[in-house]
């Protein structure tokens, strides 16, 4: 009886361990990020139910790619507030598909509006500067993509935390870029500023979040609240 019960109990003990090994929080997150660049290959497979299946690929690719960086962006303060130690171990990835997916909307511009002619591009730049701001915001975000290795956080030191603080102003620029896009008026709250009003307020919240009273209160409550030069990179 000792050795027909001993033995079920080691096989889930080895399945047990590995599944634990397996971090199965980041292939989710892995499998949720590749879910936008699955309906690209489709929408640009069959586009029959698009009427310009290259133009809702293009707007999709810069609304995922902002997605991705506000939740990139939102787990520091989901670990200072609810205490959620294991969204710090996602920001990085969620970062990179940002980054990826910002990429591609830039490729696709430039390949399907222009052909890859820059100079017809360049000529359209002045009529288009929301395209400028897009482009800033994009630099940005390959520079924080660059250098979030952590050879690269290494030998920046200090450095390093105030160049990935930049993510919030690359995505205040997309948000920008978004309103300008999408030729909606923030003064008046005319056109279409809905989505893009919704996406700013929350990086606003965010930023909020950050303030050194919002810091106070956490530890108060005994949550893990990071001291502003030892924090988390954002």
């Amino acid at each position: 009886m000792t050795a027909s019960s001993d033995a079920p109990r080691s096989w889930m003990d080895r399945w047990r361990r590995r599944l634990s090994r397996l971090d199965l929080g980041r292939w989710l997150v892995h499998g949720a990020a590749l879910l936008p660049a699955l309906w690209i290959l489709t929408a640009l497979a069959g586009g029959g139910q698009f009427v310009n299946p290259y133009q809702a690929v293009e707007q999709r690719t810069g609304r995922v790619a902002l997605i991705l960086l506000i939740l990139s962006l939102a787990c520091s303060p989901a670990n200072l507030i609810f205490g959620w130690r294991w969204a710090l171990r996602h920001r990085r990835t969620l970062g990179l598909y940002a980054f990826a997916y910002a990429a591609i909307h830039l490729i696709i511009l430039v390949a399907l509006d222009y052909g890859f002619a820059l100079r017809l591009l360049r000529a359209d730049l002045s009529g288009k500067p929301f395209i400028w701001i897009g482009a800033a915001s994009l630099l940005i975000l390959a520079a924080l993509a660059a250098t979030s290795f952590p050879a690269w956080k290494k030998r920046l030191g200090r450095n390093w935390k105030r160049l990935h603080r930049l993510a919030y102003l690359a995505a205040l620029l997309v948000i920008v870029h978004f309103f300008w896009a999408r030729k909606g008026n923030l003064a008046t709250l005319s056109g279409d500023v809905l989505l893009p009003l919704s996406y700013g307020l929350a990086v606003v919240g965010l930023l909020i979040l950050r303030l050194p009273v919002i810091r106070r209160w956490a530890a108060a409550r005994g949550r893990p609240a990071p001291p502003p030069r030892a924090g988390p990179d954002r």
